[in-house]
């Protein structure tokens, strides 16, 4: 096994909520124990990081772009009822989709 891949026991606490919620996945067959709960809902935890730090990166980016079309003077007139009215053409579409 890589180092990466080297298993490590660690003690988790949980709510009695989440625990009863676990042995209600284990005694249904879901899942073979605990652990594999936990390992499961770890890596979808680590998928949902990437995801924000990529949205975050977007906004970043976006905000980067933002700035040099102020420095640059390429703005309009602040529109509220013009800005509103687009996200909702554009929710639109995609509720089309």
């Amino acid at each position: 096994m890589g180092e990466n891949n080297a298993i490590e026991r660690m003690t988790v606490t949980v709510t009695r909520e989440m625990a009863h919620t676990m042995r209600s996945a284990l005694n249904e067959g879901a899942y073979a124990s605990s652990s594999e709960i936990i390992r499961e809902a770890l890596r979808d935890w680590q998928h949902k990081r990437k995801l924000r730090a990529t949205e975050l990166e977007t906004l970043r980016a976006d905000i980067a772009v933002a700035d040099r079309d102020i420095a640059e003077g390429r703005v309009d007139t602040f529109d509220v009822n013009r800005i509103a009215e687009r996200g909702q053409k554009i929710l639109q579409s995609r509720s089309r989709s």
